[in-house]
């Protein structure tokens, strides 16, 4: 009994071995297999294509005039011209504060001018026949010089009670009534210049030569198609520090009531045409913390090239530099691809 319980341990344990040899030796050449397996992808042969440089940027449509109307002096309103919605001349009287003190020393200046010029004619007579010396002429001819100064300054001050239109323009919506007191602070309307636009966009720093006075834009307006044109006016002298971008400001030429100021503008700016241009998907860009990276197939081995970008469009963007034409590129399973990966093209896109 004894006896063939040892045989039959001594059996399960050889049974066991083998099966251990057998299951190691079948998880090797499994494990080889996997490490030869190729990988398939999808590809794109990089070639030559021509390029129309054309970059789309965000813009603002600004009245071609704005300003905010504000009272020179403190008082109180007690005449007010300001149709909203409607336009106003250049020179139009659209608030009036009190001036009756000031208009009251007008007058009295211009009482005591009188007097200064009746006594000053007669002096001149008197002097004619050396009957006044001429230091006492000149003291009266001082004195109305004076007074037509004084009436000059309290003219200023009348007019500073006037707020009138700068130029010729829409009103917008007023702020205030007859009878308010206001001071220079308060805003009582806004006058916009809008026969005339102006178009403000930002372009990045790398395009900011292709800016120059008198270039032409193409811009559109949202819920509107239409292509409108402008033409640059001026930008500023420097490039913006925390933005990178350069600020322009074009003239609108095209004019439609479609066109609002303050309305978001899409601005086409067309830059050369570059014939030999090297386009890839954009899918194929592996962006990186320094730079960017493309996987190319080189002897059906995967490499990782750095590169840099250039222009980008919907679904492709411009490599400037770190492949040829010719070159091969992945464009599908980037997560899954290791350096010196075997690769297999299952398909070509265009």
């Amino acid at each position: 009994m004894i006896k063939q319980l040892i045989f039959l341990i001594f059996s399960v344990s050889v049974v066991a071995g083998i099966s251990s040899c057998h299951s190691g030796s079948s998880g090797t050449n499994n494990t080889g297999k996997q490490g030869s397996a190729k990988l398939f992808v999808d590809g794109y042969i990089v070639k030559p294509t021509t390029l129309d440089q054309t970059i789309t940027i965000s813009g603002t449509i600004i009245p071609f005039e704005e300003t905010v109307l504000m009272p020179d002096v403190s008082g109180r309103v007690v005449y007010i011209n300001l149709p909203e919605g409607k336009f106003a001349k250049k020179g139009t009287v659209l608030v009036k504060l009190f001036d009756g003190d000031l208009q009251s020393s007008l007058k009295k200046l211009q009482t005591q001018l009188k007097i200064a010029e009746q006594t000053r004619k007669r002096q001149s007579e008197l002097l004619k026949v050396n009957g006044l010396s001429q230091l006492e002429y000149d003291q009266t001819d001082l004195q109305v010089n004076s007074i037509l100064d004084d009436i000059e300054v309290m003219k200023v001050q009348i007019s500073k009670t006037e707020v009138v239109a700068p130029f010729d323009g829409i009103i917008g919506l007023r702020n205030v009534s007859v009878g308010a007191q206001v001071n220079s602070s308060i805003a009582l309307a806004t006058i916009r210049m809008v026969d005339r636009l102006k178009l403000d966009f930002s372009v990045p720093e790398k395009y900011s030569e292709e800016i120059r006075e008198g270039r032409s834009v193409s811009f559109t307006v949202q819920g509107d198609e239409t292509k409108y044109e402008a033409k640059v006016m001026a930008s500023e002298e420097g490039i913006e520090s925390q933005t990178r971008n350069l600020k322009v400001r074009a003239i609108v030429s095209s004019k439609n009531p479609a066109l609002k100021p303050g309305a978001f503008a899409n601005v086409e700016l067309a830059l050369s045409e570059n014939k030999n241009a090297l386009m890839i998907p954009t899918q194929a860009i592996i962006p990186q913390e320094r730079d960017k990276k493309v996987i190319v197939s080189k002897g059906g081995k995967a490499r990782f090239v750095a590169v840099k970008t250039g222009i980008r469009q919907v679904s492709k963007v411009q490599v400037l530099e770190g492949i040829n034409v010719g070159d091969t590129i992945v464009v599908s399973g980037l997560l899954f691809i290791k350096p010196k990966a075997d690769l297999k093209f299952s398909k070509f896109i265009k």
